[in-house]
């Protein structure tokens, strides 16, 4: 929603796509109180490509399927507010589409910090702790890789039009990690996700530990919501964050054996973190930044794992993902939950929106 610090920069690369055929900008405002919506009005009546629509529930997917709702052209792409994409993004991906061997094309995030605690992220993402185990992070330096196939890890894409409403649109019941329930169902039928590095985006991540704190609570959340939908969405790298809660916790409460292990195992994760800060000294990285690694690690795994614990209690554990995560194949199939219909009103309710025209 409030928009204001990054609109202006992050439209201006989408404006600068060299794209070989027309293009149109659909820009979604769900209420934002700060000066995002005079931007884009200003945008929009500097350049005709550019679209003003409403998102009346406010929410990303739902902002997402009012888009999606209004787009006109064979080919669409998801392009995020906190994000630069390269100049090339859109003709890049639609001519891998083109190929025919994939369905949902898309480019990694680069970290680029803006203030002391978002450089200490862009730090900590650059490391094996701060990425996990898939491949949406890289560093700068590795927009020269080869294209990789993506499990539920994506950020953004390209896609037809038409294959996207097939799939029913963004579910507007994930506020977050609507991306990786889509591809949940995109895996599900076997389609192939491509990540091309050479369409990296750089990402602006969040400058309070506060915002990092709750952004994270957010992803741990529907993280464990998605694996519930989509067993085949979890990997064993997601687990850790949980369990560094769990130990801690242990470490708290535990009694006995209990109790030493969990400590015991608190202190290997303190020594670990800490080690990526002086990594990060030891690459050049200003002492005040390099000094808030550990701090900015400790903040996304507690913030993910507690959230998916939180996920769990209130929607009930994952198991046929646990199952499936623990290589029990016919337990897994056992607790697989049957398919569900996607959520998505405001793809379905077009009629009823209006386009808000920019002011004279």
């Amino acid at each position: 929603m409030n928009e204001e610090r990054h609109i202006a920069t992050s439209v201006a690369a989408m404006l600068h796509q060299s794209f070989p055929g027309p293009l149109e900008f659909l820009l979604v405002d769900g209420g934002s109180t700060d000066r995002t919506r005079e931007i884009i009005e200003e945008l929009a009546r500097d350049d005709e490509r550019v679209r003003l629509l409403e998102n009346p529930l406010r929410a990303t997917p739902s902002g997402l399927n009012v888009a999606l709702s209004h787009a006109r052209g064979r080919w669409v792409a998801r392009m995020d507010a906190h994000s630069k994409f390269p100049d090339d993004y859109l003709a890049r991906g639609v001519q891998r589409l083109r190929s025919g061997d994939t369905r949902w094309v898309s480019g990694p995030q680069i970290a680029t910090g803006q203030g002391r605690v978002s450089n200490a992220v862009a730090l900590a993402l650059e490391t094996p702790l701060g990425r996990g185990g898939g491949h949406r992070w890289i560093s700068a330096g590795g927009r020269s890789g080869r294209e990789r196939e993506l499990d539920s890890g994506v950020f953004c894409g390209i896609w037809e039009r038409a294959t996207l409403t097939g799939y029913g649109g963004w579910d507007e019941r994930w506020p977050r990690n609507q991306d990786s329930e889509l591809a949940g169902r995109f895996l599900a039928r076997g389609e192939r996700l491509i990540g091309i590095p050479a369409m990296a985006a750089e990402y602006t991540p969040r400058d309070s530990l506060g915002s990092l704190w709750r952004q994270y609570l957010e992803y741990g959340r529907y993280r464990t919501q998605t694996a519930r939908r989509h067993p085949h969405t979890l990997r064993r790298s997601h687990l850790l964050a949980p369990a560094v809660v769990a130990a801690a916790a242990g470490a708290i409460v535990g009694r006995g054996p209990v109790r030493h292990a969990a400590t015991a195992t608190l202190a290997v994760y303190a020594a670990t973190v800490s080690s990526a800060g002086v990594r990060a000294a030891l690459r050049g990285a200003p002492p005040s930044e390099a000094a808030l690694v550990p701090v900015v690690l400790s903040v996304m795994h507690f913030g993910h794992g507690l959230g998916t614990w939180r996920g769990a209690l209130q929607d009930g554990p994952p198991l046929a993902a646990l199952a499936t995560a623990a290589g029990l194949g016919s337990l897994a199939a056992r607790l697989a939950p049957l398919p569900e219909p996607v959520f998505a009103p405001s793809l379905h309710g077009a009629a009823t929106r209006t386009e808000v025209a920019a002011p004279d």
